[in-house]
């Protein structure tokens, strides 16, 4: 009698779940529907809550009233307003670089392996993000430093002047490769290149070889078939990959910590006001610009059918 009680229970709730579908669906659902809900959203509104909050002056509190004065003081000074164009501006340069390079890899990968080939292919492409991150941002430093295999290759070529040259150029230039914009574009790249790759070779998987051949059989040359097939079907791809590469340059602070000249980004900024500053809600009102960004961004690439290449 004690074993057919909780057997039968089991029955009862095994009959439940198969004649309530959406019921079991909820239960499914539930757990990642609570995680978004809670953790992710809960903890996203509670920042754009402090930045609509103040730090009194005097005692360094935060003063828990609605106010704009975290985003009056983010936008009032140039150098504030300077972090976020150049954040801006190197996400979209680093986006722009990754799908340059990213394209040709993706589509030789997607019309030109099979087999082993294709997958060798994905493990080179997917091989970096094995290895810690940190390691690998630390790891060019040193490639990129004065005395490192760059700078070295430039010499042993008899090109150290180009180089040097390169690193007089204003903005881009510096002292030495790890401490120059250049060399921080460079690692940014090699970083978030793999995200890029992916979602192009997504897309291209998915172009139709009928299109191709009857593109071809119509008399249209290669580079035709390319620019009025291929390009515009793989568009999704390609601004699906920059999601990923302009959201993650955006918000990243740990390169920009260790390659490239002196000069903060957002994500240094929301750092440093978190922490050694105190100043919560500047870092929130700091937070709140990539987020609106992203968001902007989103909509744009959402009219390019990103998200059906994701």
């Amino acid at each position: 009698m004690s074993l057919a009680a909780p057997r039968s229970l089991r029955r009862r709730v095994s009959d439940l779940l198969y004649l309530r579908p959406r019921f079991l669906l909820l239960l499914l659902l539930l757990p990642p529907l609570l995680w978004m809900g809670i953790l992710y959203l809960g903890s996203l509104f509670n920042l754009m809550l402090y930045s609509f909050y103040s730090l009194n002056d005097f005692t360094g509190q935060v003063e828990y009233r609605f106010s704009l004065s975290a985003f009056k003081q983010l936008f009032s000074s140039a150098a504030n307003v300077d972090i976020v164009l150049r954040t801006t501006l190197m996400a979209l340069a680093v986006t722009l670089a990754c799908a340059v390079i990213a394209f040709p890899i993706a589509y030789y990968i997607a019309f030109y392996t099979r087999g082993s080939a294709r997958a060798f292919w994905y493990l080179m492409v997917l091989l970096p993000l094995w290895s810690s991150y940190l390691i690998k941002v630390y790891a060019w430093r040193l490639i990129l430093a004065g005395e490192g295999v760059v700078s070295w290759f430039f010499n042993a070529l008899g090109l150290g002047w180009l180089l040097q040259g390169v690193l007089s150029l204003p903005v881009i230039g510096g002292t030495s490769l790890s401490n120059s914009y250049l060399g921080m574009f460079l690692v940014f790249t090699y970083i978030w290149l793999p995200y890029m790759i992916l979602p192009i070779i997504a897309a291209l998987e998915r172009v139709p070889r009928s299109l191709i051949q009857a593109s071809s059989d119509l008399g249209a040359r290669p580079r035709q078939t390319f620019w009025k097939v291929v390009w515009p079907l793989s568009i999704p791809g390609v601004a699906a990959g920059s999601i990923f590469t302009f959201s993650l340059t955006l918000g990243d602070y740990i390169i920009p910590q260790v390659v490239g000249q002196p000069g903060f980004f957002i994500g240094q900024m929301v750092y440093v006001q978190q922490g050694t500053a105190g100043n919560l809600p500047l870092a929130a009102a700091f937070s709140v610009v990539p987020v609106v960004i992203i968001a902007i961004y989103l909509l744009i690439v959402r009219r390019m059918g990103a998200f059906n290449a994701l």
